[in-house]
């Protein structure tokens, strides 16, 4: 028997995230008691009641075609980097993989195939507006961040901009502050307001039109272009759709409930059809102190006083004075790029949760369909159906139409139901008789949003409390407890859907629920990807075909699965996170806490024919950091270098990393592009 790689030591962190991007990434939701203490039907009870014949053939249906378009799909997890001899050479590969495979490594770099190059795209703090001064780690001002590239890099979207050759507008998230790696001496207990309010402008968006170089896939920021932009934590945005006004999101500041001071958390999101991008608000709760409500409780917002203290600056963040102002985050934000003076939009007909992300498909009549996960361990997976058709063309009427798109169409939950007995998921991984983890779903819709008000689908609950309290709805109609349903993205190419679920250690802990079929393995530190299949293809269906794609973690333990794909052939991997398309089809996977000891990175699979489940990776991050954002062209790839130095015990005067400039500069957060030396196609 083959060894398995070395895992790292075990922490309550879940995967291998150090206990310092818990602190200031999420609040240290794996220290708090799991917010889903709601007793509804999990796939495991479904699983054992009894499935009607239709299901099963609608199921077994969508299932051959699958396998005639080239069999099943798995993913895989990464390891340490001297496990075992590194498998594919450079020619091999489906189409748009076929590179040498990255080896998993603990580089304090960006590690790139032979034959590639790569280079920084924009860091933290380089200046993207008229007046911003250029970056010094110890002249830092609110003034100053608000003019320049925001912290912590998230989702990345790239757009066309017609008139100016060679020139793209870049759109990124930037998550959340670190600010022990921000600032020199930084007392936790004792933050002063420039140091907080500084972090108030780091936090938010980024627009920075980038000049191609034609002879590289290098990318550098036109600074001063018109449709720069930096939004963050004092800018305003608009409240839109069945929730706006309502007294559930009314403030002392905001008695109409429709402007809303900043954005928080802002993780993956989604490029539209029609020209705007979307922002996922994710773990918006542990900016706000003292909450006390039930509801406050379900989205894990603390009793006491919050890691960064911003409540002591701005008592919108007291939720004893403010009780309202925390349901004004947790939205999906739209954005208009093109135009700076909009006032960006929370779309509400989207329900509120830690948005993953939010990526759009259309239906065959033009409707736009907006999947999305809940990232919290045993939360839900979600989609959005709008009932106005998208209108094709760049007028001005068009895009007026097409920005009300997502305030009216109705909001549904996913529930799953295997078609394996009970008694064959046992918690390990261990496939069932049939050899694969698939079944049958339904979409439960939750709440529908019309030109004249909203409905209620959820016995109990006003529309505007299923808009607010979307997770509540979610409990009551018994969706199915995932293993953090992250980002969510179907595939342009053939409208399947797939799910990164990236872990959940919690799984079959304690009182938590235990492994069902689309959650396999009790404490899952490595995480799964579930593919989804709407009846005839229709996004608009009410039901879908589903089974797991990958079961990531060590190739060489027996509970893995890459599709069927050959295990030795594969590179491992774990904790997927962000995922994204190439221009040939293939998925790609960004990582979120590897636990196998290499590096977080970027990897390729195929997903049709018969390379399906080949997994290769492309690249890995420097020490700390996370894998974000990526986007796959033709001739280029980009990511977002998240984090990086975010080890425990690091701070601005011991930092844990030196990239990206080197010894005695301070670690910085950004964005990079890699492409061919020979300047030839990414992978062909």
């Amino acid at each position: 028997m083959r060894k398995l790689l070395p895992l790292l030591s075990s922490n309550p962190h879940g995967g291998g995230r150090s206990a310092l991007t818990c602190r200031f990434r999420c609040g240290d939701a794996c220290f708090r008691e799991v917010p889903n203490t709601s007793d509804n039907e999990y796939v495991g009870d479904v699983i054992a009641g009894a499935l009607s014949r239709r299901s099963v053939m609608r199921a077994a249906a969508v299932v051959t075609v699958a396998s005639a378009a080239g069999g099943a799909a798995v993913l895989g997890a990464a390891p340490a980097a001297e496990a075992r001899p590194y498998p594919g050479g450079k020619g091999d590969g489906a189409r748009g993989l076929r590179f040498a495979p990255v080896a998993p490594n603990t580089a304090d770099q960006v590690t790139v195939p032979a034959g590639y190059a790569q280079d920084v795209v924009i860091r933290w703090g380089e200046p993207i507006l008229r007046g911003a001064p250029a970056f010094d780690a110890d002249k830092q001002t609110a003034k100053a961040q608000a003019g320049q590239f925001g912290y912590n890099n998230d989702f990345l979207s790239l757009l066309p901009l017609r008139g100016e050759p060679g020139r793209q507008v870049l759109v990124a998230n930037h998550e959340y502050t670190d600010e022990v790696l921000m600032f020199r001496g930084y007392d936790a207990e004792n933050p002063t307001r420039e140091q907080v309010e500084i972090a108030w402008a780091a936090h938010g968006l980024s627009v920075v039109v980038v000049q191609e170089e034609h002879r590289s896939g290098r990318l550098t920021p036109v600074t001063r272009h018109p449709l720069n932009r930096r939004l963050h934590t004092t800018s305003e945005f608009e409240l839109t759709g069945p929730a706006a006004g309502s007294d559930l999101v009314r403030t002392s500041a905001d008695p109409e409930g429709r402007t809303v001071l900043g954005t928080l958390n802002n993780c993956a999101g989604g490029t539209t059809p029609w020209g705007t991008t979307l922002h996922g608000e994710e773990n918006f709760n542990q900016y706000f102190a003292y909450g006390s409500s039930a509801t406050d409780k379900r989205y894990g917002i603390g009793t006491g006083a919050s890691e960064r203290k911003w409540e002591r600056f701005d008592k919108r963040f007291d939720l004893r004075q403010e009780p309202n102002e925390a349901h004004r985050q947790g939205w999906v934000v739209e954005l208009d790029p093109y135009d700076p003076d909009s006032t960006p939009r929370k779309r509400t007909a989207l329900g509120r949760f830690k948005h993953e992300a939010a990526q759009p498909r259309l239906t065959a009549d033009g409707r736009p369909v907006v999947y999305m996960g809940d990232d919290e361990r045993f939360d839900y997976f979600y989609k959005f159906v709008s009932s106005k058709r998208m209108m094709k063309g760049s007028s001005r009427k068009a895009r007026e139409h097409n920005l009300t798109l997502l305030d009216e169409g109705t909001l549904y939950v996913a529930r799953l139901t295997g078609d394996s007995p009970a008694t064959e998921i046992d918690g390990s991984g261990r496939r069932p008789v049939d050899g694969e983890f698939d079944g049958s779903g339904v979409w439960i819709p939750l709440a529908t949003a019309g030109p004249d008000g909203a409905v209620s689908h959820v016995p109990g609950m006003t529309a505007e409390e299923v808009f607010v309290f979307t997770r509540l709805a979610g409990d009551k109609v018994g969706a199915t407890k995932m293993d953090r349903p992250e980002d969510v993205e179907p595939s342009p190419r053939t409208g399947r859907v797939y799910v990164a679920l990236t872990n959940n250690s919690n799984r079959g802990k304690g009182t938590n629920p235990g492994a069902d079929e689309a959650n396999p393995r009790n404490l899952n530190k490595h995480g799964q990807v579930l593919e989804l299949a709407e009846h005839w293809d229709d996004p608009a269906s009410d039901g879908f075909a589903w089974r797991l794609f990958l079961v990531a973690g060590d190739p060489n333990d027996p509970a893995t699965y890459y599709a069927g794909y050959p295990k030795e052939k594969v590179s491992p991997i774990s904790c997927p996170d962000n995922i994204a398309f190439d221009p040939h089809g293939n998925l790609w996977l960004s990582t979120d806490g590897n636990a196998l000891g290499s590096h977080d990175g970027l990897f390729g699979v195929a997903t049709q024919g018969e390379r399906r489940g080949e997994l290769k990776q492309f690249l890995t991050v420097p020490k700390g950091a996370e894998t974000c954002g990526p986007i796959i062209q033709d001739r280029r790839v980009l990511v977002a270098v998240q984090h990086p130095g975010e080890v425990d015990g690091a701070s601005v005067e011991k930092p844990a990393s030196v990239w990206p400039d080197g010894p005695g500069r301070i670690v910085r957060p950004a964005v990079v592009a890699v492409w061919r030396k020979d300047g030839r196609d990414i992978g062909v």
